[in-house]
């Protein structure tokens, strides 16, 4: 007997979804981009979290304080080798501490500097191919046009001292050219040569990084200069301008400009000795020797206005041969009580 229901079947749920609606782990997988095998690119909410993509505001002030130091930085350079120097900035980016760890190619030197006025940490990192040729200029070899071999092995005594000195003419030249725009000692606290030992910052801490080439004659290669954005938080609205001195809010001078005109405004103040009530037919009959009875004593205190809006109490009397009035109060924000 065949079943007159089954055009009526419900459809299969689709792949991942158990028929009540709930996701098995299949489905689970696939929302999160985890569907196994081989490396796939990334997809749904895993794709989200994990992004490369950093979005963070820029700091203008930041570029041109590098370049104010590549332009220091070679002249110290040039004295320190006795070569032609050229230096050049080859981009500012932002990039998460843990990928930039990474990235760094090994054999590779790392300075960790302080910044004393940001109590906190930055770093240097030196490739290979620098290091041998500021070894190599400070040792006295030959120019030459080839690359330098790397070895592989681990740097001696020698020469973590001579890119040291370097080191420290970068962070000096870094902290002058920073100076115009906020004051920064940066003192070289240590080399490293593992980035495990070079950690100051969380994996996802988001960083500012400086890529600067160093070209000697035919030799030379490329060092980055990292600042986490946690160590230049003290000073990210500095750095945040557009040019320098720029300000935020009405002008000083302006301000300055105002209060000196406002001392100088002359205005007349007036001395209520008393007020009446009078019809106008009684003014109207006004004359010569009238006498008007204000309701006052000698030594009641009498109202101060100017321009009509009472500022405070005073008391009439004489001085000097003229007539005088001394403020029993202050000068009222207010209505008179």
């Amino acid at each position: 007997m065949s079943n007159d229901f089954d055009d009526f079947a419900l459809p299969e749920p689709p792949v991942g979804m158990m028929g009540d609606g709930a996701l098995d782990q299949a489905g689970i997988d696939a929302l999160f981009g985890d569907v196994g095998g081989p490396a796939r690119s990334r997809s749904g909410l895993k794709a989200v979290i994990e992004s490369d993509v950093i979005s963070y505001e820029r700091l203008p002030m930041l570029e041109v304080v590098y370049d104010r130091m590549i332009r220091a930085f070679a002249t110290s350079m040039r004295n320190l080798t006795s070569d032609a120097i050229d230096v050049s900035l080859e981009e500012i980016t932002s990039i998460r501490f843990g990928d930039f760890v990474n990235r760094i190619a090994l054999p590779a030197m790392i300075g960790v500097f302080r910044v004393e006025e940001w109590c906190n940490y930055g770093l240097i990192t030196v490739e290979p191919s620098l290091i041998y040729s500021v070894v190599d200029a400070l040792l006295g070899g030959r120019k030459s046009g080839g690359k330098p071999m790397i070895d592989g092995r681990a740097f001696t005594g020698i020469e973590v001292g001579l890119v040291g000195r370097m080191l420290e003419l970068v962070l000096a030249d870094l902290g002058q050219s920073m100076a115009p725009i906020t004051p920064a000692t940066m003192a070289l606290e240590r080399i490293e040569t593992s980035p495990r030992f070079a950690s100051i910052a969380g994996p996802t801490n988001i960083c500012a990084v400086a890529t600067l080439r160093v070209d000697m004659e035919g030799r030379g290669g490329c060092f980055s200069v990292l600042l986490p954005y946690a160590t230049i938080e003290p000073v990210r609205r500095v750095l945040g301008q557009r040019f320098m001195g720029e300000k935020h809010g009405p002008e000083n001078i302006w301000g300055a400009h105002m209060a000196t005109e406002i001392a100088r405004t002359e205005v007349a103040v007036e001395v209520v000795l008393g007020e009446t009530r009078m019809g106008l037919g009684a003014v109207r009959d006004f004359a010569v020797g009238r006498t008007l009875t204000l309701g006052k004593r000698p030594d009641d205190p009498l109202e101060v206005h100017v321009g009509g809006v009472p500022l405070g109490l005073a008391q009439i009397g004489q001085r000097n041969a003229k007539v005088a009035v001394r403020l029993t109060t202050d000068i009222a924000k207010g209505p008179l009580a």
